[in-house]
């Protein structure tokens, strides 16, 4: 069954701004850490930020760096990704996963690193 839900995608122009929401369903992401990837048509999926189980640790890809921003809200176990200045290359499925703590540092960059999936929000971006 679908363990987390993401929102928030859209149809946008170039410059605009949108806000994804990835929110648990069905059981508790609590004390997760979590991240936001995205697969552009013909492109495999890529890694976009990653959070920290507490909040105080996020990484981003090169590509959205000073544009985008990733936050959650450790009483919901929501995460959002705030996307500003949204370009045509930033078209994409995105989805929201999470990963399950482990006694060991875990890397965050691939999909293989994490272990529950959303199904993913279309965001389209037009010139």
């Amino acid at each position: 069954q679908v363990q987390l839900i993401e929102s928030g995608g859209g149809v946008v122009q170039a410059g605009d701004s949108l806000r994804l929401s990835c929110a648990p369903s069905g059981r508790s992401f609590s004390g997760y850490a979590m991240g936001w990837f995205r697969r552009a048509p013909g492109k495999a999926r890529e890694f976009v930020s990653y959070i920290s189980r507490g909040g105080q640790t996020t990484y981003y890809a090169d590509f959205v760096k000073g544009r985008f921003a990733i936050s959650r809200d450790l009483g919901t176990n929501t995460m959002y990704l705030q996307m500003n200045n949204l370009q045509p290359e930033d078209t994409a499925v995105y989805y929201c996963a999470a990963q399950r703590p482990a006694d060991v540092a875990l890397g965050y960059r691939t999909p293989h690193d994490y272990d529950y999936w959303g199904q993913g929000t279309q965001v389209t971006v037009s010139s």
